[in-house]
């Protein structure tokens, strides 16, 4: 047998194309929902992303007979699961600048609406799920707070904390499947944030609230969008977008290092069952941390004059995150499995809507106080962030602010480091929460002092002078 013979005989076994496989049909499930949502003029109106709808075909397949054993659940939540880290780096090796229409307090207080919308999520779906737990089909008490990760932080946190939700229940002989009813809290997050808000934005048009205004330009890039000042040439030695993947996975590795030298760590009781269970999960919010670092340091070599050009580039960046966050949500749709759901399906319905109905009217009344000059597309912005992610939220916001006129989106850009600070908190809560039944009232019992402080800073012009009138 000759070399060639053999390497022939390596590569041809079906192990080699597994993943690859699975890749080609998350590419093909997106491409599909894309043709589909631009050429039937429901799904287009509805604004539903075409990653979402390609995940929704990637479930009826499923469905088909024979069909199902295709797509690989477990390969499905590892590509959601890394998706959502890889393209939180992306998002944080970006060179963001504060606008001259987005003050940095305004900044902060999107970042405290954020959070706290997170936190009002969070107590409206432990009460749901406590009292099922008490009077109904022995839903696991804690489920409730699966419904910030899937509406607030979307597929992947809803995948990660869904499995540690898991084990949890098991250990206390509660049947739950956490990914399940994660991911489709996720799923259907994207749904209500698409249509909900299309259908409450046709509303305020018939009104007369809000004038017609056609998207023109409003996808197109000028030439600055796609090079800064002083970057790398497009192809040198190596091409421009190989330099950018490269930070995004060396800072995704060091996340891979921290953590791993973390959970060897002796972190005492409240380390050990709290913190090390979750801290895998937490791959986004260490990345996004690291990423900041990196983009520090590269910035201090600059000064130094130990670097001369330009190596982060904005455009490209946005599209590597584009591209995890629009797989992730494919993946973390077909990853979804409704064999152990039947019995959750009340409680599930019950959390989302009341989790939907929530999340509008929070949002809309604080939308109305912190942006009084724009408070639609400070609304719409925030919603559609709130119950899907940031894209949803621009797309909502391109509907009435085609051109960005309006510090909305600059808002929507720039909280994100102020809303991981201040929902960390919430982070630290959902992994603690599942430990017992006394620890998710505890839970319960902090989130609602935590929503209230959260609440009164936001309001707190609108307090104050009140009580200097009286």
């Amino acid at each position: 047998m000759t070399l060639l013979d053999a390497s022939v005989m390596t590569f041809d076994q079906p192990q080699a194309w597994n993943w690859l496989v699975q890749f080609c049909i998350l590419a093909t499930a997106l491409l599909i929902g894309n043709v589909l949502r631009t050429k039937i003029p429901f799904l287009r109106k509805s604004l539903i992303p075409s990653a979402l709808i390609g995940g929704l075909l990637l479930l009826v397949f499923k469905a088909i007979p024979g069909c199902k054993e295709l797509i690989n659940k477990p390969v499905m939540e590892i590509v959601t699961y890394h998706a959502l880290g890889l393209g939180f780096v992306a998002l944080a090796l970006k060179n963001n600048k504060i606008e001259s229409k987005s003050t940095p307090m305004k900044v902060i207080e999107t970042g405290a609406l954020t959070a706290s919308t997170y936190v009002i999520q969070g107590i409206v779906g432990l009460i749901v799920s406590i009292l099922f737990f008490y009077f109904g089909r022995k839903l696991f008490y804690a489920a409730g707070l699966l419904l910030p990760m899937g509406y607030g932080q979307g597929p992947g946190q809803a995948l990660n904390f869904g499995k540690i939700f898991t084990g949890w229940a098991t250990q206390q002989g509660i049947d739950f499947p956490g990914a399940d009813f994660g991911l489709s809290i996720a799923a259907t997050g994207f749904i209500v944030g698409s249509v909900v808000g299309v259908i409450y934005m046709n509303i305020l048009r018939r009104k007369g609230v809000l004038s017609r205004k056609k998207i023109i330009d409003a996808q197109t890039n000028k030439l600055e969008d796609y090079e800064g000042k002083g970057e790398i040439p497009d192809a040198e030695s190596i091409d421009k977008l190989s330099v950018q993947i490269c930070m995004v996975l060396f800072v995704y590795f060091l996340v891979f290092l921290f953590t791993n030298w973390i959970q060897g760590m002796e972190l005492g009781k409240f380390g050990t069952n709290t913190l090390k269970p979750m801290l895998w999960g937490f791959n986004f919010l260490i990345g996004t941390l690291f990423g900041i670092l990196f983009k520090w340091i590269l910035g201090r070599f600059k000064k130094a004059k130990l670097m001369s050009r330009e190596y982060i580039n904005n455009y490209m960046l946005n599209r590597i995150s584009g591209f995890c966050f629009d797989v992730m949500i494919v993946a973390g749709t077909a990853a979804i499995s409704f064999e152990d759901f039947g019995k959750f399906v009340l409680p599930f319905i019950i959390i989302c809507t009341l989790g939907a109905a929530v999340t509008f009217i929070y949002v809309l009344i604080i939308c109305k106080h912190l942006y009084p000059n724009y408070k639609y597309e400070g609304f719409f912005s925030m919603f559609g962030m709130l119950t899907g992610t940031a894209s949803n939220g621009m797309i909502l916001l391109r509907e009435i602010d085609p051109k960005f006129e309006t510090p909305a989106a600059n808002n929507l850009v720039l909280q994100t480091l102020s809303a991981i600070v201040l929902g960390f908190p919430v982070l630290l809560l959902v992994g603690y929460a599942p430990q017992s039944l006394k620890a998710t009232w505890i839970t319960l019992g902090i989130l609602v002092v935590f929503w209230a402080a959260l609440t009164v800073f936001m309001l707190r012009t609108k307090i104050f002078k009140r009580k200097k009138k009286e």
